[in-house]
């Protein structure tokens, strides 16, 4: 098995600790490692005697035959890591050493358990859509995918700007508003959620459009099934605007028109045995326990 080891850096040697625990997991059982270029690189800081064979973009990943890819971080980290794979379907075990973490589910302190699950595919798969963008004037073109979301926001004024939304060509509505976010299901528990939006599973297949800080009360969040297609024109006092796909960031102007569709593939995600999404809505958002004191 060949198991693709993805980290964006380490913050301390205890985050080190953890780092070590899961190359001593995948040690034997016919494995053999593959490590993210730049992150062995910030590993050689805690053992200068580190050698594994490296991938350092798309084209080295596709060459290497990798069977599981096993991330070092938060949710960010697996955002970064969807722009290495792309549309490889390798499956994504996200290790949480950062804080939230809704795609990051496995905790620091069941690292060795749940590396022995998947050796022994003790697990399931769930597959996340993605959202596409499409520009007339080109944006994002070395990965127009998105897991979580796109969004819209003023870039050099304090001034709202207009966000015109169109559905299959019909005006859905004009945003006035700080900026717009179009995310996926798996997007709803990021910047939507801290914008009033809903939290959808997994699984839904919708598109939820969530305003930021809207100028009028009446203007909610929306959710939309994920074949229709949203077209999306913006104006504002300012020439430009700031756009985000993901963790990727561009300069738009006025001039663009984007078009966003359910991306063409999934991205596949590990779930251990005994995890569900329920469960993580409880653990991370404490639902279902009495915090009051």
């Amino acid at each position: 098995m060949n198991v693709l080891i993805y980290g964006q850096g380490i913050n301390s040697p205890e985050e080190y600790i953890y780092v070590d625990q899961v190359f001593k997991a995948l040690k034997g059982d016919q494995v053999e490692i593959i490590v993210f270029k730049p992150y062995i690189e910030s590993l050689r800081m805690y053992d200068e005697n580190l050698e594994y064979k490296t991938v350092s973009d798309f084209a080295d990943v596709k060459k290497s035959n990798i069977d599981l890819m096993i991330t070092l971080g938060g949710d960010g980290t697996i955002l970064k890591a969807v722009t290495l794979i792309h549309d490889l379907n390798i499956p994504i075990l996200g290790i949480n050493l950062g804080r939230l973490g809704f795609l990051a589910s496995v905790e620091k302190k069941i690292i060795s358990t749940a590396i022995k699950q998947v050796m022994k595919k003790d697990y399931t798969i769930l597959r996340r859509s993605m959202l596409q963008i499409e520009s007339n004037i080109p944006i994002f073109q070395e990965f127009p995918y998105g897991l979580n979301d796109f969004t819209i926001n003023r870039r050099d004024t304090s001034s709202m700007i207009t966000v015109h939304v169109f559905v299959d060509d019909e005006l859905l509505n004009s945003y006035w508003a700080d900026g717009l976010i179009v995310s996926t299901p798996t997007g709803s528990t990021g910047y939507a959620l801290s914008c009033g939006g809903p939290i959808v599973l997994p699984d839904s297949k919708t598109f939820i459009i969530t305003p930021v800080a809207p100028h009028n009360l009446n203007v909610r969040p929306i959710v939309l099934p994920d074949y229709h297609a949203i077209k999306i024109q913006v104006e504002g006092r300012s020439e430009s605007f700031m756009c985000t796909l993901d963790s990727r960031y561009e300069t738009i102007s006025a001039q663009h028109q984007i078009i966003l569709r359910k991306g063409s593939f999934d991205v596949s995600f590990i779930q251990l045995k005994g995890q569900t999404f329920m469960k993580t809505l409880g653990n991370k958002l404490h639902w279902g326990k009495d915090k009051r004191n």
